[in-house]
């Protein structure tokens, strides 16, 4: 098992990269940045990362071997491939305004890693996350349930770990399926939040469930608000987790980005919604039922992506 890491050299790719090395159920990991220059000097940070990661293979006890590297020749036959790259989030700044940059450096990187991997699968973690999977699947001329986003597993995550903290129980214990796109307009779902099988409902009250939901919400904001740039243990986490379930035929149930042609009441879109993960990627979409509200919050945020979408059209156009 080969994988791809794209933008190794910044914080979300280096965590993505490094998380699977631990796991151990990949053969290699190839780490892909630019160099950078500094005046008269060049710098590798994929090749230093991935080389600092690798001497870590002792202690943590893994056999996956990482390499750094800036040439796409070196991702040859990989199975899996993953884009971090982009332009990270800044104070102040929301995920639109990075849709013309990251756009292009999305689709130049699909068309280079695909030009070398013709059969591989990408998950797509760049920033906005829902158009940027379009951009990607529309890029690479793949079957739409090869090109998947990250983005549902990290938000289930946050809204797993605040109501594990409220509820002072195990976050391993809790399981949650949150729907659209990914950022302000999410969807999570009450209905469908258990702890240990007992609904959610029954274990909180509604007021300090309201404010969970919302927090989850704006969790990427609320960490740039602390740090001054974008989240990344977390987010490298969740797409290490979707490697993962492919590389292994798990059919892991997943909150993932995914092409839509009719499900939910929504076409020709990529936005969250469960998923079955494992061998050859997106095995299953799972439409779930939706109340009336739940479905009005669904067609909320996926026209916010399809807002997103339209407004991309405008500036390439």
């Amino acid at each position: 098992m080969k994988i791809t890491v794209v933008g190794a050299g910044g914080n979300v790719g280096s965590t993505v990269a490094l998380t699977i090395a631990q796991r151990d159920f990949a053969k290699t990991v190839v780490a892909i940045d630019l160099e950078r220059k500094d005046g008269e000097k060049t710098f590798h940070p994929a090749k230093g990362r991935a080389l600092d990661q690798w001497q870590t293979s002792p202690i943590h006890g893994f056999d996956t071997h990482l390499f750094g590297s800036s040439d796409y020749e070196d991702t040859k036959g990989s199975d899996i491939c993953i884009i971090t790259a982009g332009v990270p989030r800044r104070p102040g700044m929301s995920r639109d305004d990075l849709l013309s940059i990251n756009a292009n450096i999305v689709k130049s990187v699909t068309e280079q890693l695909v030009a070398k991997s013709p059969d591989t699968i990408i998950i797509v973690v760049s920033n906005p996350l829902d158009v940027m999977t379009y951009v990607a699947w529309k890029a690479s001329g793949l079957p739409s349930e090869r090109v998947m986003g990250m983005a549902g597993i990290l938000d289930t995550a946050r809204y797993r770990a605040f109501l594990a903290e409220e509820l002072q129980v195990s976050p391993k214990d809790i399981q949650a399926q949150i729907l659209g796109g990914h950022g302000d307009t999410m969807v999570p779902l009450p209905r469908y939040t258990t702890v240990s099988g007992i609904p959610v409902t029954q274990l909180i009250d509604k007021e300090k469930l309201d404010a969970i939901i919302e927090r989850a919400k704006v969790g990427g904001g609320e960490l740039v608000g602390l740090m001054g740039t974008s989240a990344w243990y977390a987010p490298g986490a969740a797409a290490a987790q979707m490697a993962e379930a492919i590389a292994l035929d798990q059919n892991r149930i997943f909150p993932c980005s995914a092409y839509l042609n009719g499900e939910f009441g929504q076409k020709d879109l990529y936005v969250g919604v469960p998923v079955k993960l494992g061998k050859g990627g997106i095995k299953q979409i799972i439409e779930i039922e939706l109340d009336k509200d739940e479905q009005e919050l669904m067609n909320k945020s996926a026209d916010a992506v399809r807002s997103a979408m339209e407004d991309l059209k405008r500036i390439t156009s």
